[in-house]
């Protein structure tokens, strides 16, 4: 169609063009010694005696002005010739005069012009469009569906930079570097081109890994708070799926509260900021963003430690987006063991902020205890961290006894650690009302308000045995993000 456009717009400058070849057929001769007929105004033509110029003039010719003659006047035969036209010289002789040239008409070209346009108007277009459309066509049938979902993706709200694979490949030096891996996909060390650190995170199972992928681009790519990992950008090529975080050098936090990495555990004053922190990243995903974000994976490995020990809160792959004007959503069990709420074992699963809040207490256990909710290696009596403390409740002030090596701790420490393992506590109440918002406990850990009085000690839950590590319940498909894998 494009093409029948185009030379319908040339036609009539075709048509100019001959047109103006025709009246210019008299110019072109006009340097050579034949008569000139013209379709245009008439020309006289005259011949100088002296350089043999051709000499041309518009309209009727005015009357030679002849010298006076001192001979007698003769009177002359009236000329046949039109008036003002100078009759043409007698030819030298042997030379033969010249013979007009044919009378070319706009009438005897038309009906060239006629066909010259027919032909580029109708007869080309009526072959040529048939493989213009057929190409098309073959060009719609044979488009890859992952174009179709990459529309989406170049719609992602608040995406800030989009790479190109190459890019991604040249930062990564090949995906040389890995930091982690997950069920889903890896994580690449890289650097970009101005020096900036960057995580890579590949998806690499398709179907329900694009779900994760969309996920977590969707609810941390608007987002901008310290303690959240912040998201530099994404590649979406064809089949490659590619989220470009900030560089945490200190890795997940597990490497730091279950594992003698540096050779000694945190100080309790690093952990005292830690835990503010989470707080705090937990605080602005439930009630100060657009959308109520509910994160459903708060664990150890989600949590990132820059250089300088803040926390930042990774992995929105499981997170549920609601409006803000709900107080709950009905979907299905996602998670991991050991930092599931109980209400999840209901059956039309109601959930709330409050399994944030749950997983948030369990975490909050670990970072003080230095030790796993569940673990194996300690002995039957100490083998699960919310039956321990259930049993240490009975005694007054016998919480702090959860925590091993107090020696180590000051006592206004061993105040900080007894608050802080009561706010815990409050945050696992079986009773999704009775725990508090990340706001309240936020004040609290800050000591502007003072811990709930009424803690109920009894975790209905805690006998349940809860398997360790990282194995995820979902029927939502994508576990937990690979950046929070050691680093």
């Amino acid at each position: 169609m494009s093409l029948l456009k185009l030379l319908m717009h040339l036609s009539p400058f075709l048509v100019a063009h001959l047109f103006v070849s025709g009246n210019t057929i008299g110019c072109k001769a006009l340097t050579s010694n034949k008569p000139v007929f013209s379709s245009g105004p008439v020309y006289a033509v005259a011949r100088s005696p002296l350089d043999g110029i051709a000499v041309r003039s518009s309209g009727p010719a005015e009357p030679p002005i002849k010298a006076p003659s001192l001979s007698p006047q003769v009177k002359k035969p009236p000329s046949l010739s039109p008036q003002g036209i100078t009759p043409p010289r007698p030819s030298p002789q042997g030379i033969a005069p010249p013979r007009p040239s044919p009378e070319i008409s706009p009438r005897s070209s038309a009906p060239i012009i006629a066909a010259v346009i027919f032909s580029f108007v109708v007869i080309i277009p009526s072959v040529v469009m048939p493989f213009i459309l057929r190409a098309r066509w073959r060009g719609k049938s044979e488009q890859d569906p992952q174009d179709v979902e990459d529309h989406h993706i170049k719609h992602v709200p608040g995406m800030p930079v989009r790479f190109s694979y190459q890019e991604l490949y040249v930062a990564t030096n090949n995906f040389n570097e890995r930091l982690g891996r997950g069920g889903f996909g890896s994580v690449f060390k890289g650097k970009l081109g101005d020096g900036t650190q960057i995580a890579v995170k590949r998806l690499e199972k398709r179907g329900q890994g694009m779900s994760a992928f969309l996920a977590e681009a969707e609810a941390i790519g608007s987002l901008h708070h310290f303690n959240l990992v912040r998201l530099i950008g994404f590649c979406a090529e064809k089949s490659s799926r590619l989220l470009v975080f900030e560089y945490l050098s200190n890795g997940s936090l597990d490497n730091w509260i279950f594992m003698n990495v540096q050779g000694s555990f945190l100080d309790w004053q690093t952990r005292k900021k830690i835990i503010v922190d989470i707080a705090k990243g937990l605080a602005y995903l439930h009630e100060d963003c657009r959308h109520t974000i509910i994160h459903l994976d708060v664990k150890p490995q989600n949590i990132l430690l820059d250089s300088s020990f803040h926390a930042k809160i990774a992995d929105f792959g499981l997170s549920k987006l609601i409006n803000r004007d709900m107080s709950q959503v009905q979907i299905s069990m996602r998670g991991t063991p050991g930092y599931l709420a109980p209400e999840w074992r209901q059956p039309l699963g109601r959930i709330t902020v409050k399994v944030d809040i749950y997983s948030f207490g369990i975490v909050l256990l670990e970072i003080v205890c230095a030790r796993r909710n569940v673990d194996q290696s300690q002995p039957e009596s100490a083998f699960h961290l919310l039956t321990m403390l259930q049993k240490k409740a009975d005694h007054q002030d016998g919480v702090i006894d959860i925590v091993e090596n107090l020696d180590e701790y000051t006592r206004s420490d061993r105040e900080e650690i007894t608050r802080m393992i009561k706010v815990a506590a409050w945050c696992l109440q079986d009773d999704p009302e009775r725990r508090p918002l990340m706001s309240t406990v936020l004040k609290v850990l800050e000591g502007v308000m003072e811990v709930d009085s009424n803690i109920n000690y009894r975790f209905s839950h805690a006998m349940i045995s809860s398997p360790a590590g990282n194995n995820h319940i979902s029927s939502a498909p994508p576990p937990a993000s690979v950046l929070s894998n050691p680093r």
